[in-house]
């Protein structure tokens, strides 16, 4: 792991300073270190979302969240036993400690094992792909093509969304179409590619959840669904171990959004007397990306063509009383393209890459 102290943080930061510092690093760890460097714990990233869904405050101290007994290697590790305890512990990374006990480096999967090795566990799952919308906010450039084709870095964003499931082993894509759809069909039909692409035609617009009562008797497990201008930067396979342990009927993959209100935020009350002010507050809100998991029996509440968006999908469900889960990533995590300030901060990203 390149520069090591970057993500070595005091016990007494915030996690919402974690949480930044994962997303400066491209890091999925931290390692939190005393006043001489030593390590004192690790805190995951999945830590931190454990940490969020309890429903507790990003401003309470690191040290409360971190394992106090890490696995750990010394400098002279074995490589083989590196590898036994990540297969054995399900760990990820490992740190490096010399004999203070300070951390010198730390091993991660990708320096022992193949990529593909982890990610090909969820080989055969479909995803679907919400790409019939008109992009009217990238107008006008949506006027003559479709929003899904989009180019980001050179390549459209549909087909880096693809590539991003194909790295997890995904290899079964629906394409749910309906504005200037025999443009994106042409497109795929001249693309070199090893995956199955297959269409939801719609004969008119269904909206982000209405296409999927065409799939009912076509997907037999549980399945992402997506929308055509996000693109999440996370572990699929997490996500769907997650989604299966936690027995949802509905997983929400939410990122975390920090807002500032660069105003005065006045509190009344008795009908206009000033309680207090607070100046520029700040909030931490999860935010739903437009990615989802579901289970196939939710398309059985999905009327027959009918506009339905996955917003009433979601409600139906938690009035019948099913379980809706939501899965957290970080801010940077989330790479949006709805409208041209947001493309544009994508196409930056990838350019940096």
């Amino acid at each position: 792991m390149e520069n090591i102290k970057a993500v070595c943080l005091s016990g007494d930061v915030p996690v919402k300073k974690g949480l930044k510092t994962m997303d400066a690093t491209g890091q999925k760890v931290l390692f939190i270190v005393d006043k001489k460097e030593r390590l004192q714990g690790v805190v995951t990233d999945g830590d931190i979302r454990r940490w969020i869904l309890k429903g507790n405050s990003l401003e309470e101290r690191i040290a409360r969240i971190m394992n106090t007994r890490p696995h750990v290697l010394a400098e002279n590790y074995d490589k083989e036993d590196a590898k036994s305890i990540m297969l054995n512990q399900g760990i990820e990374c490992i740190p490096v400690l010399n004999a203070r006990s300070e951390v010198v480096s730390a091993i991660s999967w990708l320096d022992l094992f193949n990529n593909k090795f982890r990610k090909s566990r969820i080989l055969g799952t479909p995803v679907v792909i919400m790409a019939g919308g008109e992009g009217t906010r990238l107008s006008p450039v949506t006027s003559y093509l479709p929003k899904s084709l989009m180019p980001i870095a050179g390549k459209p964003i549909i087909e880096l969304i693809i590539e991003r499931f194909v790295e997890y082993g995904c290899d079964d894509f629906h394409l749910s179409v309906n504005y200037k759809a025999n443009i994106l069909k042409a497109y795929f039909a001249e693309l070199k590619h090893e995956y199955k692409v297959r269409y939801i035609q719609e004969t008119k617009p269904l909206g982000t959840a209405g296409s999927l009562y065409l799939l009912r008797d076509k997907i037999a497990s549980s399945f992402f669904v997506t929308n055509c201008d996000v693109l999440i930067e996370a572990d699929y396979f997490d996500i769907m171990q997650f989604h299966a342990q936690n027995r949802n009927f509905i997983t929400l993959v939410v990122s975390m959004k920090h807002y500032t209100i660069p105003y005065g935020i006045c509190v009344i009350e008795n009908g206009g007397l000033l309680k207090q002010i607070r100046e520029k507050p700040e909030y931490d809100l999860l935010v739903n990306t437009g990615m989802y998991v579901l289970e196939k029996e939710a398309m059985q509440y999905i009327p027959r063509n009918r506009m339905y968006h996955i917003t009433d999908l979601i409600n139906a469900c938690i009035k019948k009383g099913k379980k809706i889960g939501v899965y957290p990533v970080s801010e940077k995590s989330w790479l949006d393209m709805g409208n041209w300030q947001s493309l544009n901060e994508m196409s930056r990203l990838f350019a940096e890459k």
